[in-house]
Formats: C-alpha cells, structure tokens, sequence
C-alpha cells in the first residue's frame, strides 16, 4: 500500500487516515508515526482495521476489517469485504456490489448523523444489519438508501432506525433471521420500502419510541411484503411510556402474520393505517389504552376481524370482510365501500358504536335454521344504506320477520340490493320496525324463482300451439292437391305475450320447422290423404330482470285430411307427440344466478271441421270450427338454489270458430297466386293448471276468449312446385300474439 513505512506505530492491524490539512499538525507532534494522505486506497493484502476522520477518504476494492468513519467518506466497491462499519458526524458511506460482516458491536453498519447508500451489496449482523440513528444530543438524524437487489440482515433485527432519520429501501430485503427478531424496528423513525420483502422471525415491522426524543413514526409501503413469521406482521407498542403516533400506509402491499394479526397495537399508541389497492387477510387488534384508526381505499380488501378498533373508514369499493363477531366504535363507508358478513354458511353480528357515509352490508340469512347476520349500531345511525342480503330457495320459517338492523336512533335509512331479497316462492321488501329495520312478510310478490317454474309450466300448451297453426294452414293446402304424394318443409317464428293474470307475465319467442310427406289413401272415395310429420322448435323466455328459460321441442305425428269436391265438406285431424327439454336460468336479487332443468312429454290432437264455398272469378269462403287439447306430464324438479317445484299435468283445451276468405288467381303458364284472409273467435277453456313452488300454491291459467286474425299467399309456381307465406295476430285475456309468421314450400312427386 502507498506510504507503507517500517517507522508506523506498532498496531499493525489499525491504519489511521487523515486529511491533508491536519497533516503539518498531526506531524508536528509526532515525526516516529506515520503520516497517511487524506485519501487511501485498498486493493489487496493483510486486511487491517481503518480509521477515518475529518473529510478523508477511503476507497475499499478488497478486504478490510473494521471500519471507523468520522467525518469522513468510505467507499466499498465491488468485491470489497468489511467487517462492521461505524459513520459518525456527518459521514459518508457508499457500498457498491460490497459485503460487509459484523462481527462486533451492535449493527454491521452503523450510522450516527451520518447517510449511506447501499447498492446490490450484502449486509450481515451477528446482532443487527443496519442501524440508522441520530446523535442523541442533536436533532440531525441519519439517512440510507438500500437498492439494487441488496439483502439487510441480522440475528436481532434487520434494520433499526431512529428519530429524524430515514430508512428508504427499493428493490431490496430487509431481514431478521434469529426466532424472536424483528425485520425493521422504527423508534421514531420513518422507513419508505418499495418492491421489497421486509420479514421478521417473530414481527415483520416493529414500530416504538425513541428513549430520547419521540417523534411521530411513518412507515410508507409500496408493492413490498411484511412478514412476522411467528408474530404480527406489524407491531406497534409504545409501552404507555409517551403519547405519540405512527402513521401507516400501503400501497399494493401485502402483510402476512404468524399469529394471524396484521397489525397490532399496544402501549397507549395513537395509529393510523391508510390501505390503498392492497388486499389482506388477518386481524387488526388495539388494546384498550390505544388507538387505531383504519381506512381501506381504492379497491382494497381486508378479511379479518376488528377489535376495539377506534374507526374503519372503507372508501372506493373497498370492503371489509369480516371472519367472526366484530366490533368497531365509528363505521364510515362511502364510495362504494362495503361490509361483507363473512361465507355464507356462516352467521355473524356486527357491533357499531356510531354509522355514518353511504355503503352496501353483504349480508346472508338461513331461513331453515333461523340464522341471520345482523347489523347493531348502538349510538347514532347516520346516512343512506344499502342492504344486500344472499337469496335462497328456502321459504322464510312460516313468514315471519326478519330484523337484520338494529339501531339506537339516527335519520339512517336502508334499502335492499336490487330493492328486494329472493327468499324461496316470494320476494320481500325492507321495512321499517320502530328503530330497527326488518324483512317484512306483508310485502311479498313471487320470486324470480317461482315465475321461471310458473312460466316453463305454462309454456309447453303455448309451444304446442305455435306448432299446431303452422300445420294447420298446411292442412288446407293438402285438400287442394291433385291427389298424388308429395314431400313438404316449413319454418316458422312466433312470439307470444302471456299477462301476469295468467299466473306468471312473460314474453316467449318461439322458432321452429317441420318436415312432412304425405299420401292418397287407397281406400274410401279417394279424397283421403294420410301424413307423416316431424319438427323441432325453440322457445325463449323472457321474464325480465336477468331471468329467462328455454323450452327445446321435439315432436312426431301423423295427419290426415279429407274433403267432399261436390258439398265443400272437409275435414283435418292432427295427432301429434312431443318432447320437452326445460330449462331455467333466474338471476337472483342479490346478483347471483340459480338454474335448473327437466323433461316431460306432451300428446295433443286437434280436429277441423268446415266447407268450402266457391264463388265467381275465383273467390272463396270457408267458415270451419277447429278444437284441439292437449296433456303435457307433470314434473317435480329443483332449483340448484333449493327452491323445489311441483307440476300437475298442464291442460289445455280450446274451441274456435273463424271464416277464411280468399282468391284464386290464375297466371301465366299455369301458375296461380292464393291470397287470403282469416278471422277467427277462440276460447281456452281449461283453468286450474296447478304449480306448487315449495309447498305454496299457484295456479297457471290461460283460460279465456281472444280474437285471431291472419293473413297469407300461396304460389303454385308449377304443378308440381308451391310455396305460401303466412302471417298471424291475436289478442284476448292473459294473452297475446303480436306476430306468427311461417314460409314453406312442398313439391309433389
């Protein structure tokens, strides 16, 4: 090394370095010492313990031992080794890819009003890592930055920081590896970590007082871990020595704890936690000489309990989910914050001293067992609430209420999610019982459970009657034919509207084909024609709200027509099977979705009866009177939300009498063009279709007149070639046809 000399004092391990300008003094007292230059080197060989002091330099590119700062500044590049670091008065210290191995002392690096940077360097204490403190006679604290993939570490605790100093770590591990340590202490001190890990054996971060001089303590996360491997992530415990307060925030951090406490405060400590976009399971606990005040925002979620918590303020859609019994002195929501009752298996009760702002309660009720959670707020009760409480499928025990608020007094007003809660066949509203709020019974209406069973009962009659008047124009245009067989197709669309008088309100659009061939029968007098037919069709429900079912149709029959070609005399019989494939979707009131589906058959049949009269220049009319039934299984069937659903065979059995009148136009080259009209008189004559939804009664009833009225063309485009468009109307009690429509073609052989 530079000014080596063989008359240095007899410490061969210790170098002292001063700067150049108390060199001529530091000789004037002392000519057998060395004198070392203000700036120094290390590049190599036996390590040696350094001192500096009074604006030297000393730059490490190897191994040292122990190094004193004072006043001065210590650099450590890459593969520079130290034993522990001691700065004092203002120095300076700047590790660089270094390790530094305390093997002495308190902490392996040591500031004392002095600042360091630590970068992708490894610091490792027999007691602690780092220690960032303040002269206790000064005000003057001490400053570190730990970056660059740099690991902090001691048995006693990573880092200790002091009053008026900082600790700011990025991209970095602070770390207490003994069983009982902790990952960062902060008397009085703040400490900023950023995509760090921060992990204690026992606490994650504990938080106390400075013995000299206390200060409020901060402690910024952000994207950074804090874990107490056997204890709470954060402990703050000011041991009732002073009054003081610790200010805690994270951004988008996680805390994780051995005792399932995140954060726990003691000793008469005055903190607050401020949580923004983070998500955290564990407890917050304060004992009874503390406060703690906490504030969830910008989507963040805590699952845990609160206990003798001072506030919980959740804002920007942030909830608090609770994991038992809880209790908190003042609730504030706002923004959309919310309280969630825990799993839905689980019945809770929150205990509020005083509720303010605007938010939602997630709440869940057991309408078998009596279970509920419940909502107490024991002072004053204050804004605008939401209520959202789980829908069942079980009917509320023989109807009773159900208090789910309790409050002292307060203008607070709640309402329901979606302004009602599906329990089981009915729907109930929120009402207000004195000073409490309650689910009351008198204000029931069906449930969107019951109205998908009610309707997908109902739907089958009006399925099947969308099928059968499609076949039923085809049927008139068989009595027409030259007698020969032939093969034909139809595609049709309906939509009906069924009232809520029927029993349940709802909007079914059907679409659908069929196919069919067809024969003279040999027998008789040769006006006999026998058919074969099948079809698929789909039906759409709509019952507002989120909630819908679809009916898939499939079905064989068989057909026959006859008419008299001398009086006009016909007639047409339909017998046709179906299979019925159920399906419901219901969106519940608290957002959540229940579905459930079946099979049943149906076998139907109609008859016509009518004449065909003709007049001049192609005219016709044809007054007939038709009459068709049909039974359709009944089914028991269950909703995958418990709701249970009982059906008796569906009816339905319907006369009608109408006039179609029309014209035969004749073309060129022998086609012929067929335009009509028809209006026609129903009535449905079966009433009592009953439904019973877990155990309550209700009755689906189609019953009643309504008036037809269609129109449609026909084109025989050769003899053997034809096709016809058709449109149809009807309205009447409970029922409604705005629009039918069906286009089909048939060719003869």
């Amino acid at each position: 090394m530079r000014g080596k000399s063989s008359s240095i004092l007899k410490q061969p391990s210790r170098r002292v370095l001063l700067c150049p300008s108390l060199l001529a003094l530091f000789t004037s007292f002392s000519t057998a010492a060395p004198v070392v230059g203000g700036n120094e080197t290390v590049n190599g060989g036996t390590p040696e313990t350094w001192s500096l002091s009074q604006n030297a330099t000393l730059t490490v590119n190897a191994k040292t031992l122990g190094i004193t700062s004072n006043n001065s500044t210590l650099n450590v590049n890459p593969g520079g080794v130290t034993q522990q670091i001691s700065a004092n008065n203002g120095s300076s210290v700047n590790l660089k890819g270094a390790t530094v191995t305390g093997v002495g002392g308190l902490a392996a690096v040591l500031l004392s009003n002095s600042n360091a940077v630590i970068d992708n360097s490894t610091v490792n204490g027999n007691r602690l890592g780092l220690q960032v403190v303040r002269n206790s006679a000064t005000q003057t604290g001490s400053t570190a930055v730990v970056t660059g993939n740099s690991t902090i570490s001691g048995v006693l605790g990573g880092a200790l920081v002091s009053a008026f100093s900082t600790l700011d770590v990025t991209d970095s591990t602070i770390q207490g590896t003994g069983a009982t340590s902790y990952g960062l202490q902060l008397q009085s001190g703040h400490a900023n970590a950023t995509n760090s890990t921060i992990v204690g054996g026992q606490n994650g971060v504990l938080i106390g007082l400075d013995p000299n001089e206390v200060q409020p303590a901060v402690l910024n996360l952000t994207n950074t871990t804090v874990q107490g491997t056997s204890g709470p992530a954060i402990l703050v415990d000011f041991a009732n020595a002073s009054t003081s307060t610790a200010a805690i925030t994270l951004n988008n951090s996680r805390l994780i704890a051995g005792n399932d406490t995140l954060l726990d405060v003691r000793g008469g400590a005055d903190t607050t936690m401020v949580v923004n976009g983070s998500t955290l399971s564990g407890n917050i606990v304060s004992d009874q000489n503390s406060t703690t005040r906490l504030t969830l925002q910008n989507d963040s979620v805590l699952t845990g309990r609160l206990e003798n918590v001072a506030s919980a303020t959740i804002n920007d859609r942030s909830k608090w989910v609770l994991v038992d019994n809880s209790q908190v002195e003042n609730l504030i929501l706002n923004n959309g914050g919310s309280v969630v009752f825990g799993a839905d298996n689980a019945f809770y009760q929150l205990n509020v001293t005083n509720l303010s702002g605007d938010g939602r309660f997630v709440m869940g009720t057991d309408f078998a067992t009596g279970q509920t959670d419940r909502l107490v707020v024991s002072g004053n009760a204050s804004g605008n609430h939401e209520l959202l409480i789980s829908s069942s499928g079980v009917d509320p025990a023989a109807g009773q209420p159900i208090r789910v608020v309790e409050t002292a007094g307060g203008d607070a007003r709640f309402s329901l999610f979606n302004g009602a809660v599906d329990l089981g066949a009915f729907s109930y509203g929120l009402a207000k019982s004195g000073n409490d709020w309650i689910l009351d019974p008198t204000t029931r209406t069906v449930s969107p459970g019951a109205r998908s069973v009610l309707a997908l009962f109902n739907t089958a009659s009006t399925v099947w009657l969308g099928e059968l008047t499609s076949l039923r124009s085809r049927m008139g245009e068989l009595r027409y034919r030259s007698g020969s067989a032939g093969a034909w197709g139809r595609t049709y669309g309906n939509k009906y509207n069924i009232a809520d008088g029927s029993g349940v309100g709802y909007q079914q659009t059907q679409q659908g084909f069929t196919l069919g061939a067809d024969a003279p029968l040999p027998i008789g007098d040769g006006h006999w024609l026998i058919g074969v037919m099948a079809g698929q069709s789909k039906s759409d429900l709509n019952l507002d709200a989120g909630t819908s079912g679809d009916v898939q149709s499939y079905y064989l029959g068989t057909y026959l027509t006859w008419i008299d070609p001398v009086t006009g005399l016909y007639f047409d019989g339909v017998l046709k099977v179906n299979r019925f494939r159920n399906e419901a979707k219901v969106s519940l009131s608290d957002g959540t979705r229940a579905k459930g589906d079946y099979d049943n058959t149906g076998l139907g049949g109609s008859v016509e009866v009518g004449k065909h009269i003709t007049f001049a220049n192609g005219n016709f009319l044809e007054p007939f009177t038709q009459w068709s039934a049909v039974v359709i299984e009944g089914k028991n069937y269950s909703l995958d939300n418990d709701l249970q659903a009982e059906g008796d065979r569906t009816r339905s059995f319907i006369g009608k009498v109408g006039v179609t009148a029309g014209r035969n136009i004749e073309l060129k080259n022998g086609a012929m063009i067929q335009p009509y009209l028809r209006a026609a008189w129903a009535h449905e004559f079966s009433k009592n279709n009953e439904v019973q939804v877990n155990n309550n009664v209700f009755n689906n009833d189609l019953s009643g007149s309504r008036a037809e009225l269609g129109t449609g063309v026909a084109v025989a485009v050769t003899k053997k070639l034809h096709m016809h468009v058709d449109f149809d109307y009807s309205n009447g009690k409970n029922f409604e046809q705005p629009y039918g429509g069906s286009v089909g073609v048939q060719y003869e052989f």
